[in-house]
């Protein structure tokens, strides 16, 4: 089989996996929006690619099971190899490891962390499957790209048995201050592994800053280069700010580059929703449901970091504090549940039913209800519809890498102006800064920024939205594409076009 010039490194497939009338087919995914295709677009760019992710199979099927496929779609042709874990492993490896003890660090809730249960030597073993498969796909010299820190070990390993290959590895998560990530016990072992990489990208300067601190804090790394910030990047006073970021280290003779830019939305993709004919079709629909309500959307999923629960409570205060919105206003929150092995978050899905219940009950009637909870994704497609109805978009997570529904909202909004209330705790709020930034650990600065959200003119919402708008088409996938390719000195596909990507959520 040919070996592969791009390997990518991610722990979900790339497709839709269905089984009908005893046959398994692999479909493309709808949308091309998420992570996902946004990944798959860069084999456009190159002669070959392969993509390696775990499969949960069972240890009777597993000397069956076919390990490599070849897949053909709109992306092109690639190899897909599958990692088949066990339910015991991938309960280690990422219910347990990844989503009890390493998530909590990362996003600066120390509260939450457990390091009772982990089996730290299962974590290394998935890994180094992971590391062995991606060797198995990659042509002399190729470019590894490993995602996000479940994956922390794979460079280290990866190195070891292919030392001809170069490594990038990319952060999807925030990366904290040396005082937060050093509460880890095995931190020397995931620094180590990183420094092996050629290249360790980050969404936003601040990122790339903690872990060169980090770095240097545990290993004898020096700093050979950091540049001022680009002017989009460097708004004062935001939490996340950072005046210069780091750009090459040093570590045991070898310069490792470190790569700050945060992934873009799919502009044109949003654009072309934005002008369909089914589109304007639902939008009618919801302005006839909402019966001259304003509307505020807020797009998540279940998870203690993403500040669904307090957010709930500010709407439940302004309700109580503004009872002239009564009747006047809903809000639609979607906090899709976690996979039913999540244990870690039971609760904050329990606390949020049980707040929204409290909010309908408190204040709804017979004909209007101020609150409409899902728990399931609403298709992209609908959600654009969504976005260009609501007057206000509520995004205020307690921490969150990036954030891409906020940068999604400002792209379907066009010239119709709405505000975006931002938690200066996401990647995002770095590049839109016109937004009403907002501090989530504050009731009094919660009340405050969506007060100001429903009270401001037109004029300055039309002024805000377009100044984000352009910071958003500026920096869309495509331009993330292009810096990407750049940044690995792919050796690009003869009359190969930049490949079209999309946005992940």
């Amino acid at each position: 089989m040919t070996k592969s010039n791009l390997v990518i490194v991610y722990h979900r497939q790339p497709y839709e996996e269905v089984v009908e009338n005893g046959q398994t087919t692999y479909r493309e995914h709808s949308s091309p929006n998420g992570i996902v295709p946004t990944l798959k677009s860069f084999f456009g760019a190159v002669e070959q690619g392969a993509w390696i992710a775990w499969k949960q199979v069972d240890l009777a099927k597993q000397k069956k099971f076919e390990r490599v496929v070849r897949i053909s779609d709109s992306y092109g042709q690639y190899n897909v190899s599958r990692l088949p874990l066990t339910a015991a492993q991938v309960r280690s490896f990422y219910h347990v490891t990844s989503k009890e003890a390493l998530w909590p660090i990362l996003h600066f809730f120390p509260e939450k962390y457990n390091y009772d249960p982990v089996n730290w030597s299962e974590f290394r073993e998935v890994n180094r499957m992971f590391a062995e498969a991606a060797a198995a796909e990659a042509a002399e010299g190729a470019v590894v790209w490993v995602h996000d820190y479940n994956l922390w070990l794979v460079p280290k390993y990866l190195t070891a048995i292919r030392p001809d290959v170069r490594v990038a590895f990319f952060h999807h998560t925030p990366f904290p201050d040396p005082s937060m990530f050093n509460i880890l016990p095995w931190r020397e072992e995931i620094v180590e592994s990183l420094l092996a990489c050629d290249l360790v990208g980050f969404h936003i300067p601040r990122y790339a800053a903690s872990f060169v601190a980090t770095a240097r804090s545990l290993k004898d790394v020096d700093i050979i280069e950091e540049v001022p910030v680009e002017d989009s990047l460097t708004p004062r006073g935001v939490a996340l700010s950072a005046p210069v970021s780091p750009t090459r280290i040093g570590y045991q003779g070898r310069e490792i580059r470190i790569d700050a830019f945060p992934v873009g939305a799919n502009v044109p993709y949003i654009a072309e929703l934005c002008r369909t004919e089914i589109t304007r079709r639902r939008e009618e629909s919801i302005r006839h449901d909402l019966n001259g309500c304003r509307f505020i959307v807020s797009v998540g999923r279940s998870d203690y970091t993403k500040g669904t629960r307090d957010m709930l409570l500010t709407f439940e205060r302004l309700l109580t504090r503004r009872p002239e919105l009564i009747g006047k206003i809903r809000l639609l929150v979607t906090s899709v549940t976690a996979n039913a092995g999540m244990d870690v978050y039971r609760g904050i899905q329990r606390d949020i039913e049980q707040i929204a219940g409290r909010i309908n009950g408190r204040f709804g009637s017979l004909s209007w209800q101020p609150l409409l909870l899902l728990t399931k994704a609403i298709p992209f497609d609908e959600l654009v519809a969504h976005y260009r109805c609501a007057d206000i978009c509520w995004i205020t997570p307690l921490r969150d890498g990036l954030n891409l529904v906020a940068k999604e909202y400002v792209a379907a909004r066009e010239d119709r102006g709405g505000a975006l209330v931002l938690s200066e705790f996401t990647g995002a709020s770095v590049e839109l800064s016109n937004a009403i930034l907002t501090n989530p650990y504050s009731a009094r600065a919660m009340d405050a920024a969506i007060d100001r959200a429903l009270d401001m003119p037109l004029d300055e919402q039309k002024a805000r939205m377009a100044a984000m708008q352009r910071v958003v088409e500026k920096y869309d996938s495509n331009h993330w594409a292009k810096h990407i390719i750049e940044r690995f000195e792919l050796p690009v596909r003869t009359h190969a076009a930049v490949p079209e990507t999309a946005s992940p959520t």
